[in-house]
């Protein structure tokens, strides 16, 4: 039965109360639900949303029939339980990434969306909102870069302590890949407009030594694209630098290249010949841009800029680095999505 409207709630109120002010500001969603097992968080957001009912029941939330969408926003160990128990419900469901920790998860997930028929699923892939990458997307459409032969993305977290203090270090496995590699892996196939079908990954744990995080936390992968282009995709949990996520795109007409300031594009090799200035905002997205396209999908109002397609295949590259960057030898990505 198609819907006029959504009713939807949020588990986890970090980035999910970011998630919460999407929801209640789309016309054709009412946000019912919110949820943190932390009290004095979730009184504070309650406090912003005081038509939504708030409890540290997250089952409940998720097994509630009068809630169509739920947005799951918790700790990563509780996206996998917490999307299949929504599924069994037939909610439809956005989660955090990465949406599950183990290649095992994803499988099963895949497996309960067949079997439901009809719930959706999406992921917070949000660079693909950024004007700094929409703009370059256009370009590359639109053939001003000529044709793509190497991409280089480097998520640089800048946050060391985040992972070896806070929740993240603390969960019995943690892959900074999985974490922050996704929004790479994502953005370099969505811009290439093409699949990374085999990696060869090597990592290293200096920056945290003796912390006892148990995984690396510096990755580097160089990727192999289906149509012969390649890549890069580095991920550096304990650089010192701020926030920020680098790319470089190579063309057989022109380069791109982000910079913290503003981006450059080269279309000559002379080097007297400046580039141009690129000044599109960068990130200038909010957490929650995503939804309003997720929700007019579930409404049969088009697609969602990420699939469950999407979702699936930049987790599949994912794996495929962990698993090179453990046992040293080039890895084929599996796409889990495509297998039935």
């Amino acid at each position: 039965m198609s819907l006029s409207s959504l009713r939807a709630a949020v588990v986890g109120l970090g980035v999910g109360e970011k998630l919460a002010e999407s929801l209640a500001a789309h016309p054709d969603c009412e946000l019912v639900a919110i949820c943190d097992f932390d009290e004095v968080k979730l009184a504070r957001v309650a406090a912003r949303f005081p038509s939504a009912r708030s409890t540290v029941q997250a089952e409940a939330v998720l097994a509630d029939p009068a809630i169509d969408l739920v947005c799951i926003a918790s700790y990563d160990d509780h996206h996998f339980s917490q999307t299949m128990l929504a599924l069994e419900h037939g909610k439809h469901v956005f989660v955090e990434k990465p949406f599950v920790l183990r290649e095992s998860e994803a499988v099963a997930v895949r497996d309960a969306l067949r079997a439901q028929q009809g719930p959706r699923l999406s992921s917070n892939l949000i660079l693909r909102e950024s004007p700094r990458f929409t703009d370059l997307r256009r370009r590359i459409g639109a053939g001003d870069l000529g044709q793509i032969y190497h991409l280089e993305g480097d998520y640089k977290y800048g946050r060391l302590h985040k992972l070896l203090e806070g929740w993240r270090g603390k969960l019995e496995y943690y892959s900074v890949v999985h974490g922050g590699g996704v929004h790479i892996a994502d953005l370099l196939m969505w811009l290439a407009g093409d699949r990374i079908v085999e990696v060869h990954a090597v990592g290293n744990a200096i920056a945290g030594e003796g912390s006892g995080f148990g995984n690396f936390d510096n990755v580097t992968s160089v990727v192999r694209f289906a149509g012969g282009a390649t890549g890069k995709i580095g991920v550096n949990f304990g650089c010192v630098f701020p926030h920020f996520h680098s790319l470089a795109c190579f063309g057989t007409r022109a380069t791109f290249m982000n910079g913290t300031n503003h981006a450059q594009l080269y279309t000559s090799r002379d080097p007297e010949r400046a580039p141009m200035i690129i000044d599109t905002d960068y990130p200038g997205t909010h957490k929650g841009d995503l939804l309003p396209g997720f929700v007019d999908a579930i409404l049969g109002r088009g697609e969602p800029e990420v699939s469950e397609s999407n979702v699936f295949d930049s987790l599949a590259v994912c794996f495929a680095i962990e698993r090179s960057a453990h046992g040293g030898l080039p890895v084929k990505v599996d796409y889990i999505w495509d297998q039935r």
